[in-house]
């Protein structure tokens, strides 16, 4: 997908492109993506698969895991190196708060998400995943399908022929309004003998568009340090955590900042307008400004340098519109003085200054104004 469509109330419709003319975003079927990578991980023949098996404990000194089947029954495995990827609500990050100087923290937005579908026509395959962010007040308030179907009339009136009032009834009551969660934490190591990744290690908010790719991310850096340092782990799982772990409170701050601009411009045009001009001056300086407000960045550049250049730009913009305003303001100033007596005529120029004195005389009684003042 090239751009971003915009659906105004007034059924006025405009794109905001993603990047520049030939740049584009992929809209992955999760489940598809997860059978992509069951298939590329199957290839390799000392990988084994474990479905329906819950981790219930686990010993990073030993490296020793305790799972749990379907039926009940429990498995004991030991491994050399442990890499939790077991989500926001990992079992594997709670072994590292049990240990002295592990920083932890989590954030619930106020916005939870529904997903809706919007179908495909005439049996092609191009369905949409839609996802509705609303503060969970404004979810309770929709127990209904004459109130939800109320709602997106307001609201999203052009939505309803795209999903059908039959999906959208059934699917709005499928689901509870799951929440938003972002973690933060550090280090993502324990010795070399555990490792965080993926949203175990730096779970954000969606607001950015990065949460997969940081997660992928991990995977392309480890990779590369095992690569430079012959899969040692005494060096690559440290130095993971420390080239990592400032990139991941970055990408959260990213997407938690873009979340509270979303918020406060939802109703007005100047969140639109920033990304307007985000895209005009990333064409004028295509190799050094980073739209702050794109939902996907194309390069590879670190997120925490991401956020250092962003801070730059904003000290060159504010001190160039400084510069700007003040220029602006000696010209016209100049220009005033310079042709103000050829706008004025000379009989009223002198009209005035005779009857100014008793103007201000007749206004400020405390004073006294002769003819020469």
């Amino acid at each position: 997908m090239y751009a971003r469509m915009i659906h105004p109330v007034n059924g006025k419709k405009y794109s905001i492109p993603y990047g520049k003319r030939d740049q584009y975003i992929l809209s992955v079927d999760r489940a598809n993506l997860n059978k992509e990578l069951l298939n590329a991980a199957e290839k390799y023949s000392n990988v084994k698969f474990h479905f329906e098996h819950k981790l219930t404990d686990c010993n990073v000194d030993s490296g020793t895991l305790v799972f749990q089947g379907k039926q009940g029954t429990v498995k004991h495995t030991n491994a050399d190196l442990i890499v939790g990827c077991d989500g926001a609500f990992s079992a594997v990050r709670k072994q590292f708060m049990k240990k002295i100087r592990f920083n932890y923290s989590h954030v619930y937005i106020p916005h939870g998400y529904k997903e809706l579908t919007i179908p495909p026509k005439n049996g092609e395959d191009k369905s949409f995943t839609c996802t509705l962010f609303m503060p969970f007040e404004d979810f309770e308030k929709l127990c209904k399908a004459e109130e939800v179907m109320g709602f997106f009339k307001t609201h999203f009136p052009d939505s309803i022929n795209l999903i059908g009032s039959v999906n959208l009834k059934t699917d709005f009551f499928l689901l509870p309004p799951q929440a938003l969660i972002s973690v933060k934490c550090s280090t993502f190591c324990l010795d070399s003998k555990c490792v965080l990744m993926g949203d175990a290690a730096h779970a954000v908010v969606p607001f950015y568009g990065q949460g997969m790719n940081a997660g992928f991310e991990d995977c392309h850096v480890f990779s590369e340090l095992m690569e430079q340092y012959g899969n040692d782990f005494r060096i690559c799982v440290p130095e993971f955590s420390q080239l990592r772990v400032p990139d991941a409170h970055a990408i959260s701050d990213l997407a938690m900042y873009n979340y509270k601009e979303m918020r406060s411009h939802v109703n007005s045009m100047w969140f639109l307008y920033r990304k307007y001009l985000d895209n005009i001056l990333h064409k004028l300086m295509p190799s050094t400004f980073i739209p702050l407000y794109s939902m996907v960045t194309f390069t590879r550049i670190r997120y925490h340098k991401v956020v250092l250049r962003w801070k730059w730009q904003k000290r060159v913009i504010n001190t160039g519109l400084v510069v700007f305003g003040c220029a602006m303001t000696c010209c016209g100033t100049y220009l005033l003085i310079k042709h103000l007596p050829q706008l004025i005529k000379k009989d009223t120029f002198t009209q005035l200054s005779t009857h100014l004195p008793k103007v201000l005389s007749s206004s400020l009684p405390n004073f006294y104004f002769t003819k020469n003042s």
